[in-house]
C-alpha cells in the first residue's frame, strides 16, 4: 500500500538522521574515555534495551519463545566479531579524522557490498563501476592533502567500509534463517564483550570519565544502536529495496551536517566536491539497473552498523 511504503521511506529517513547525528556521539564519547570501552558500554546499553523489545514482541506473538539454537548462536556470533571488528575501526578512525569524512567514507559500503559479490560468484553491473570510479575520485578531493598523504583516520575508515560489506552480507544470509532481532541481540553481547575485553587490555578508565561520557554513550547505544536498528527492521518490512539502500545511505549526509553544526567542521571546497562526487557515486550505484542476483543486497545494510 501507499501509505504503507510512505510511512516506510519516513521511517528510514529518521534512521538515517539518527545514524549520522551518532558520528559526533561517538566523536564527543572519546573526550574523557577510550574508543574500546565507549564502544563496549554503548553495545551492553543497546542489548539491555533490546530485550524487553523482544519480551514484548514475544508476548504479542502469544507463543513461548523458541530456543537459541546452535545455528542461530552461531550466525549471531559470526556477526557480532565482524560487527566489532567493523565498529571499533570507525570509533578509532574517528581519532584521526573528522565526522564528515567518517560518514561518507563509510557510505561506501553500498559500492563495497556488489563488489565483494564478485567474490561469491554474483555479477556487478555497470552502475557498481560507474559509482565506484566516482566514490574513489570523491575520496581522493576528500582525503587527500596538498602532500598527498591521507590521514590515519580515513585509511581506517575505508578498511572499515570493507568490513561493514562483509557484515551486510552475513545479515543478508543468517536473516533471512533466523529472527532478526535475536540475532541481532546476540550480536550487539558479541560486540560488548570484544569491544569491553579491548579496553581491558589497552586502555585505562576512571569512574568519573565514564560519567561525563554518559550522554554520549546513551545517545550511540540507546539511539545510535537500539532505536536506529529496530526502526530500519520495522521499516524495510514494507519497503523497496533500492529506496531503502538510497534513503539510508543520506546518513553520510547528515553525518557532515550534525559536524558542522555541533562541532564547527569546516571542510575546503575540493572536499565538499569529494562529498557529492561519493555521494553521487553511492546513488548512482543503488539507481542504475542491476542483476537481479544482487540487486536487493545492499537493502540490508544497516543491521547494527552504528
Amino acid at each position: 500500500m501507499p501509505s504503507q511504503a510512505l510511512r516506510a521511506d519516513l521511517l528510514m529517513l529518521l534512521t538515517a538522521m539518527i545514524w549520522g547525528s551518532a558520528f559526533v556521539a561517538q566523536r564527543m564519547g572519546m573526550d574523557n574515555i577510550g574508543p574500546f570501552l565507549y564502544t563496549g558500554l554503548r553495545f551492553v546499553l543497546a542489548s539491555v534495551a533490546l530485550l524487553p523489545v523482544l519480551a514484548l514482541l514475544q508476548r504479542r506473538a502469544h507463543q513461548p519463545p523458541a530456543p537459541i539454537n546452535r545455528n542461530l548462536l552461531l550466525g549471531g556470533m559470526s556477526m557480532g566479531v565482524v560487527l566489532a571488528l567493523g565498529i571499533n575501526l570507525q570509533q578509532v578512525g574517528l581519532l584521526f579524522t573528522s565526522v564528515t569524512n567518517s560518514g561518507f567514507i563509510t557510505g561506501l559500503y553500498v559500492i563495497v557490498v556488489p563488489i565483494l559479490c564478485l567474490f561469491i560468484g554474483q555479477r556487478s553491473g555497470l552502475g557498481i563501476w560507474l559509482g565506484a570510479s566516482l566514490a574513489v575520485v570523491g575520496m581522493f578531493l576528500l582525503s587527500v592533502g596538498d602532500d598527498f598523504s591521507v590521514a590515519p583516520g580515513d585509511w581506517l575508515q575505508l578498511t572499515g567500509a570493507f568490513v561493514w560489506g562483509v557484515h551486510v552480507l552475513l545479515v543478508g544470509f543468517f536473516a533471512s534463517r533466523h529472527d532478526p532481532l535475536r540475532l541481532a541481540l546476540i550480536q550487539f553481547i558479541t560486540c560488548a564483550v570484544i569491544s569491553l575485553f579491548l579496553a581491558l587490555c589497552f586502555e585505562s578508565a576512571t569512574l568519573d570519565g565514564v560519567i561525563e561520557a554518559a550522554p554520549a554513550i546513551l545517545y550511540g547505544g540507546l539511539l545510535g544502536v537500539a532505536v536506529g536498528f529496530t526502526l530500519q527492521v520495522v521499516a524495510q518490512q514494507h519497503a523497496i529495496a533500492s529506496h531503502a539502500a538510497i534513503i539510508l545511505s543520506l546518513e553520510a549526509v547528515f553525518a557532515a551536517i550534525a559536524g558542522a553544526l555541533l562541532l564547527d567542521e569546516v571542510l575546503a571546497p575540493g572536499g565538499y566536491l569529494g562529498c557529492a562526487l561519493m555521494f553521487a557515486g553511492m546513488l548512482i550505484a543503488q539507481l542504475w539497473p542491476k542483476p537481479a542476483t544482487i540487486s536487493d543486497t545492499p537493502a540490508n545494510a544497516g543491521a547494527a552498523r552504528h
